[in-house]
Formats: structure tokens, C-alpha cells, sequence
């Protein structure tokens, strides 16, 4: 075989060999994006498959022969299952004033917090508030419990009218604190993530350090910081264990201060569903899709307003 024989056929295995590795690669590409996508159509049905089993559940009490008043159920303000009354009205109203009550303890503080972290505290003392952060977002929910329990519920009985400690503003404290890190942790690498060409350009100007934090570097990280409002108002909704402990957990009637006891629609279900049967169970079902709706509706407006603001960010 000649040269030029030799070199063909050296071109040609070449090509082969090149064809080879790349149909490896091809076939190892589709086996990840095979293995991706069912882990994405994982996570999608799961939710589709929750979403069907408690709506299925939870709306059954409300159609057939001896169908429950959705009317009587979402504007009742007692839930006795042994009278077979079902009102969570006041459950709801409950829920919505302590969530409120927390973000608005829960967001100035964090916010504060997160602003010393990232801009003004030494990074000795950064080292050390930052673990205790840290370790405050690890905590299970029983023990936040346990501590307003023997704690916060003592010293509110020692100041309450009503001599009672589990109450609205028992609830309220414990989910301040129980927001703390998710608030604390998000600003804060929103504040960071702000570049530093802001802050030179404040100084440029004449701005004092405080003024530079609170008039360019917080309302440039304003996205961030509204998205860790949204993730704390999810968790103060959702708490149940901890709020179960220290609300009080009465079977009827609206809040009229800070004093009285309260019956959020998570512990609402929490307590009864193990011991439930029949349409005290649908019932109970019934409060989930409630809640469901209800994080969902606020989580939807909370996200489209924090778009809304980063995309006013972003043309600024």
C-alpha cells in the first residue's frame, strides 16, 4: 500500500473513531437530559397528585345529598365536630392577623439586622452573629414551641388582663422570631450582591454612611429584600407545631385583642386530623384547601409585586 493509501486510511478511522466518541457523547447527553426530565415531571406530578387528593378530599362535604354549607363553613365562627358545626372564619381571621403581626415585628428587625451584617459590623463580629443566625434557622419547630410555652406564655400571663398567657401576641412573638433567619439571610445577600460603584457614587456626592445604606444600597436590593417578605410570610402561614403549642387553640369566636386565644387553620388540622373519621375528617380536609388557596393567592401577589418592583429596579 502506498503513502497516500496509508494516509487515507489513517483519515478514515480518524473519522470513525471522531464519529464513535461523538455518538458516546450523544448518548450520554440524552441519558442526563432523560434523567433531568424525570426528576422535573417528578417534583410536577407530585404537587398535581397532592393538589388532587386534598381537593378531592376537601370539597366532597360540599356536594351530595347531605352537603355541608360552604357558605356556613368559610363564615362560621365555631367549630364544635361533635354538633357537627364547621365554621373557620375565625380561624382564618386569626391566622391573618398573626401572620401580619409577625411581618411587621419580623421584617424591620431582620431588615436592620442583615443591614449591620452587611454594611457596618466588623467581620470579627460578623463571624460570630452570623453562625448564631445560622443556627436559630436550624431549630425545630417543637422547640420554638416549648420555649414560648416556658417563656413567652409566663410572661405574657404575668402582664395580660385576662390572666392567660396563650394567646394572639404569644403566637406573634414566637413566629417574629421563628422568621428571623429567612428574613435576615436573603437581605442580606441582596445588600451584598448591590455593587460597590453605588455606594462610590453616594460618597461622591457628599452621602454619609447611613445615608448611603437606606437611600442607594436598601432600595437598590429592594427585590430581594421583598422576596425574603414573601418566604417569611410562607413560613409564618405554615407554622403549625409551634403556634399549636402557645395559641390557645379555642373553638370559636373572633380575636378582639391581643390577649385572646386563637385557632390558626394549621394547627386547626394538626390536632384533629389523627383521631378524625368521616366528614369531621373531609371537614378538616376542607380547612387544607382553604389554606392552600389562601398561601397560594399571597404568594402569586407577593411574587408579581416583586417583580413589578425589580423590574422598576432594573430601569432605574
Amino acid at each position: 500500500m502506498n503513502n497516500a493509501g496509508k494516509e487515507k486510511m489513517v483519515t478514515e478511522n480518524a473519522a470513525i473513531g471522531n464519529q464513535a466518541v461523538g455518538n458516546q457523547k450523544d448518548y450520554k447527553d440524552l441519558v442526563f437530559r432523560t434523567i433531568f426530565l424525570l426528576c422535573a415531571l417528578l417534583s410536577v406530578l407530585s404537587v398535581i397528585a397532592i393538589i388532587t387528593f386534598v381537593f378531592t378530599k376537601g370539597l366532597k362535604p360540599f356536594f351530595g345529598e347531605n352537603a355541608y354549607s360552604f357558605s356556613d363553613f368559610i363564615t362560621g365562627l365555631k367549630w364544635d365536630p361533635g354538633k357537627e358545626v364547621y365554621g373557620i372564619f375565625y380561624m382564618i381571621v386569626g391566622s391573618i392577623i398573626a401572620t401580619l403581626g409577625a411581618i411587621m415585628l419580623g421584617v424591620p428587625i431582620g431588615l436592620m439586622t442583615a443591614v449591620f451584617i452587611a454594611e457596618i459590623a466588623p467581620k470579627k463580629m460578623v463571624a460570630i452573629i452570623r453562625p448564631a443566625i445560622e443556627l436559630l434557622a436550624g431549630i425545630p419547630s417543637v422547640i420554638y414551641g416549648a420555649f414560648g410555652l416556658g417563656v413567652i406564655v409566663q410572661l405574657i400571663k404575668k402582664v395580660s388582663p385576662t390572666g392567660q398567657g396563650e394567646s394572639l401576641l404569644a403566637v406573634i412573638c414566637v413566629l417574629t422570631i421563628m422568621i428571623l433567619p429567612t428574613i435576615i439571610t436573603l437581605s442580606e445577600s441582596s445588600l451584598r450582591a448591590v455593587p460597590k460603584s453605588y455606594r462610590e457614587a453616594s460618597y461622591g456626592l457628599g452621602a454619609s454612611k447611613i445615608q448611603t445604606i437606606f437611600k442607594s444600597v436598601v432600595p437598590a436590593a429592594r427585590s430581594g429584600i421583598l422576596s425574603a417578605t414573601v418566604l417569611g410570610i410562607g413560613r409564618a402561614l405554615g407554622e403549625t407545631m409551634a403556634v399549636m403549642m402557645i395559641a390557645g387553640n379555642n373553638i370559636g369566636g373572633l380575636p378582639g385583642s391581643l390577649w385572646d386565644k386563637i385557632r390558626p387553620l394549621t394547627s386547626n388540622i394538626s390536632m384533629e386530623m389523627s383521631y378524625a373519621s368521616g366528614r369531621h375528617q373531609d371537614m378538616l380536609f376542607a380547612t387544607g384547601v382553604v389554606l392552600f388557596l389562601f398561601i397560594l393567592v399571597i404568594n402569586l401577589l407577593l411574587i408579581k409585586i416583586t417583580s413589578k418592583v425589580g423590574a422598576q429596579g432594573t430601569k432605574n
